[in-house]
This record gives C-alpha cells, sequence and structure tokens, in this order.
C-alpha cells in the first residue's frame, strides 16, 4: 500500500496490473478448457452428400470417446434419419434394416474399428433426407451411447439429364445413318440412270446408220415417175 500512497497514481497502476492478472487468469482457464476436449466424445460424417437416383452412395463416419473399452466392448453402430431423433433405419447388432431399405443397406465396419462406411444401393427419390450416426458400446464405466448432432444431408438428383443425353445419341446416331441411308439410295439411283442413258445412247448410235441405209435402199428401188 505504501507505493499507492507515495506515487500519483498508484491506485490506477494497480487497477492495470490486476486486469492484466486477470486476464492471464482467463487464458490459463481457456487452455484448461482446451485440455478439456480430450476427454470429448463425438461422431464425424460429413456434412453434405449428393447421389443420383438408381445409383449408390457410401457414407463415411468415425468414432472417438475418452473411456476405457470393457473386456466385452459390444460395440453398435445404429443409424437414423429424417432428424435427430428419427426412425432407427439401421442397426448392427442385432441385425436390424428397415423396410424402406430392404436390400439396400450394407455396413462396412468391424468391431473394434472406430470407423467404418454406411452404403446405399439403388437410391430412391425419398432417401433425400438427412442420416444420423449413433454409437454404442461398454466401457469399464458402463454402457456409453452418443451420436452425430449434425448429421449427413444426402441430396438426390434425377437421372433424367442423363436419360435425354443418351436419347439425343440415339437420335443424332439415328438421323446420321437415315441421311447416310439415302446417300447410298441417291448413289445407286445416279448409278443406274448413268447405265440407262449410256444404253440408249449406244442404242441410238448402233441403230441411225442401219436407219439411214433403209431409207437409202428404199429410195434406190423406188420406180421413177
Amino acid at each position: 500500500m505504501v507505493p499507492l500512497v507515495l506515487f500519483p497514481g498508484g491506485i490506477q497502476a494497480m487497477a492495470c496490473i490486476l486486469l492484466l492478472l486477470q486476464s492471464a487468469a482467463c487464458l490459463q482457464a481457456g487452455n484448461s478448457a482446451g485440455s478439456n476436449k480430450v476427454n470429448a466424445f463425438g461422431v464425424n460424417q460429413p456434412a453434405r452428400l449428393s447421389g443420383v437416383q438408381g445409383s449408390s452412395i457410401e457414407i463415411p463416419f468415425s468414432f472417438y470417446f475418452p473411456w476405457k473399452l470393457a473386456e466385452d466392448p459390444d460395440m453398435r453402430i445404429l443409424w437414423r434419419w429424417k432428424d435427430f431423433h428419427g426412425e432407427f433405419i439401421y442397426n448392427s447388432t442385432p441385425p436390424f434394416i428397415n423396410a424402406h431399405f430392404k436390400n439396400r443397406l450394407i455396413l462396412n465396419w468391424t468391431q473394434p474399428q472406430t470407423s467404418g462406411i454406411l452404403r446405399i444401393l439403388d437410391l430412391k427419390k425419398k432417401d433425400q433426407t438427412t442420416y444420423f450416426c449413433k454409437i454404442m458400446l461398454n466401457t469399464r464405466e458402463g454402457m456409453q451411447s452418443w451420436q452425430s448432432i449434425a448429421g449427413t444431408q444426402l441430396i438426390i438428383s434425377s437421372a433424367i439429364s442423363t436419360t435425354m443425353q443418351s436419347s439425343s445419341i440415339v437420335t443424332s446416331a439415328v438421323t446420321t445413318s437415315g441421311l447416310e441411308d439415302t446417300e447410298d439410295h441417291l448413289h445407286s439411283y445416279l448409278v443406274n440412270l448413268g447405265a440407262t442413258v449410256g444404253v440408249v445412247v449406244a442404242t441410238a448410235v448402233l441403230i441411225t446408220p442401219v436407219c439411214v441405209l433403209m431409207v437409202f435402199l428404199w429410195r434406190t428401188q423406188r420406180p421413177a415417175d
């Protein structure tokens, strides 16, 4: 307290020092909060994916947790759709697939892997929604479960553009083929016409002298008046 009395502005200086100490304490608290992230758990999924009707798509996922697994972790992968509390469409144990996705869902994952892929086959327009992966497992602290919060939004586009393009290619091919056939017919017609004209000309050349000779003989044999 003596410096505050002896030096002018001592109170202001002390206030500044207290603010600096408070800021340092806040920074330290922030770092401690960041270090607690090591003890976090969650699920990683792509925010958005796009697919085409009739094709297939893969939704990759991975998860992390701070607990130590039990001797029998009994890890399970489940999937919901539409919203966070939506209907379950898949369960790895016991095996379950929603009727809408019958024979269309394949989970590429084996225990104790912490990542995998959900494959959706023969995409339908109704498949366009959001998908959430949920994890369940046994730890030394008991059963734990958690789920992706944002999920993966799946956008399905129709295959009309591809079909139209294919139709355009086929139409173009048919048109080209038709033009080629027309050109072939025209060429054959011109060849036949040329051959016919040649025969006519040749015939005229041969007949003309004969006609002239016949006229000459007729006039010479005609009796004089």
